[in-house]
């Protein structure tokens, strides 16, 4: 169960319409290393996370990312809006805006709608959790690559919040993985190890 305040996690506030900021911040919407497929994963890997601890660490940082998800659409909404014709064919937008006119699609920066392909559960906490751990670097350095583009402090004020929080959530995960990793022994360490299956 959640409890939603009406307001983004930071706010946004941005002057300025840039339709080619938002085709390249659009990835982390919906890209294959974004806020849906983050959100996703987490709040997917919870159900088999064998410790409450990490069950309630996966639901909290799931929920977060749903909180970036929406300051994503944000900046690319506010970066799209009340664009002029002439805007829009200068940004190079116009493929966009033919399929989905300035509506925040979940989509790569190259335009490849999301996929669940993106999205990892595997059901063994080791696995799950080093899978999370690099998800989140994959986070930070394209949230790396899109500050090297921009130029508007509007822009990059709320993107460095999110760059940074991926930063604590790899921290989080870390400090889950030491968690399981004490708690597993030798006979569970790999959920489902042959040589420790005992009908053979």
């Amino acid at each position: 169960m959640w409890q939603y305040e009406k307001k983004l996690q930071y706010p946004v506030k941005i002057k300025r319409p840039n339709p080619k900021l938002a085709q390249i911040i659009i990835s982390q919407y919906g890209g294959p290393d974004g806020e849906l497929g983050a959100s996703l994963r987490y709040l997917s890997q919870r159900f088999s996370m064998p410790y409450p601890e990490l069950k309630g660490l996966l639901t909290d940082i799931g929920t977060e990312e749903l909180g970036h998800l929406e300051m994503i659409g944000a900046i690319v909404y506010q970066l799209t809006r009340n664009l002029t014709p002439e805007q829009i064919k200068t940004g190079g937008f116009d493929a966009y805006f033919v399929d989905h006119t300035t509506g925040v699609y979940p989509a790569s920066a190259a335009g490849v709608p999301f996929t669940a392909a993106y999205v990892q559960s595997k059901g063994d906490c080791i696995t799950d959790l080093h899978e999370d751990l690099a998800a989140e670097q994959k986070a930070r350095t394209t949230y790396d690559n899109i500050l090297r583009f921009v130029d508007d402090p509007d822009v990059a004020d709320p993107i460095k919040f999110l760059r940074e929080r991926e930063i604590v959530h790899y921290q989080r995960f870390g400090e889950g993985l030491r968690l399981a990793t004490d708690r597993l022994d030798s006979k569970n360490f790999y959920a489902f190890n042959p040589s420790f299956d005992k009908k053979k």
